[in-house]
């Protein structure tokens, strides 16, 4: 494993923006951005040995800085929406920034997404680092975090979040990478790509896109991805808003989820190039994004064009949405003092 590292660029305080490039013995690629501890690239060959980066990004590294679309970055304190900026922690209310309609969304306008992390090389991994204050966008807690990255010879990307706070507090970490497996720049939407997924039920949402608290069984619906699925099909479909949100943008339960226990999540493929990725995680759910409000609100991409929707799909995996205010859901209060680990992995292939 070879990994470069060289400044990219720099914030407006002058801050260093940092680009590393991970290459492994079959000439794949993941390249990492200080900035959101972020996935800039993923370069891995098609079935006839064809190498493309099937990641969403930028040109230039200070694109990075304030996205919307948070492109491969890490999210948190608490990814996905809070239900009007306000949960409980130890009987206390605390009320968090409403950046999203009426709601809170991935940790803030200010959230970790947007920051410059702190980061070294160790080994054959990338370590990225972050200390939250008491207080920071509202939350309990001196929080002090790390994502590491690690990239293997058999083309396994495996991301690590690693969390520790001084007060007891909210923590859901995920990464929001977009594939788009046909490449980056191929001008292909996702919507051909297919998505099996180990989840029997999904999250009902409610207009605003918060849970209502009911777990929904998946079978016979549009949102029935226990079989290999194109996300065409169903897009438009009035079911459980998915019109509403212009596509998919739901939380799915991970079926046979233990805590603390990596356990496969499922696969998402592309029959036009045969690309092909795992997905295992210790979390218990997984939201799939199919890139609905990509147009017109990211920068120039590393391509030179710009973004349609649909141009690339997250699967974040991650804790329930507003887990927080739901008690009947796996919890995301992270006490004072315990450790915080979380894993997801992407294996890369093909398929015939």
């Amino acid at each position: 494993m070879e990994i470069l590292q060289h400044i990219w660029g720099s914030t407006p305080e002058g801050e260093a923006i940092i680009l590393y490039t991970m290459r492994n013995s079959r000439g794949s690629e993941v390249r990492l951005c200080n900035i959101g501890a972020s996935v800039v690239a993923v370069s891995f060959a098609d079935r006839d040995g064809r190498i493309d980066d099937v990641a969403l990004g930028y040109r230039d590294a200070a694109s990075y800085i304030g996205d919307g679309a948070a492109s491969g970055k890490s999210v948190g304190r608490v990814a996905g929406r809070i239900a009007r900026g306000r949960m409980t922690v130890d009987g206390e209310e605390y009320r968090l920034e409403t950046n999203n309609g009426r709601n809170h969304l991935h940790g803030g306008s200010k959230g970790f997404a947007n920051l410059p992390w702190e980061s070294r090389v160790e080994g054959n991994r990338v370590v990225f680092s972050l200390l939250s204050p008491d207080g920071d966008q509202g939350y309990p807690g001196e929080l002090a975090v790390e994502a590491v990255y690690d990239f293997d010879d058999e083309d396994s990307l495996e991301v690590t979040y690693l969390a520790r706070s001084s007060r007891t507090t909210a923590v859901n970490l995920t990464n929001h990478l977009y594939w788009n497996l046909a490449g980056e720049g191929s001008g292909r939407t996702i919507l051909d790509h297919e998505l099996q997924l180990n989840c029997s039920k999904a999250l009902e949402m409610d207009a605003e896109q918060i849970p209502t608290g009911r777990l929904i069984d998946v079978a016979g619906t549009p949102l029935d991805f226990t079989s290999f699925r194109r996300f065409g099909d169903d897009i438009e479909s009035e079911f459980n808003h998915i019109r509403d949100f212009r596509g998919y943008d739901h939380c799915f339960a991970v079926d046979g989820w233990r805590k603390n226990i990596l356990g496969e999540v499922g696969q998402l493929r592309c029959p036009a190039t045969g690309r092909r990725v795992d997905i295992l995680s210790s979390q218990p759910a997984a939201v799939v994004y199919t890139g609905n409000w990509l147009a017109g609100g990211c920068p120039v991409t590393k391509s030179g064009t710009r973004y349609d929707d649909y141009a690339g799909v997250a699967i974040e995996c991650q804790g329930f949405s507003d887990a927080v205010n739901h008690p009947e859901f796996p919890s995301i209060i992270l006490p004072a003092g315990e450790l915080y680990c979380q894993k997801i992995v992407f294996r890369l292939g093909t398929y015939r």
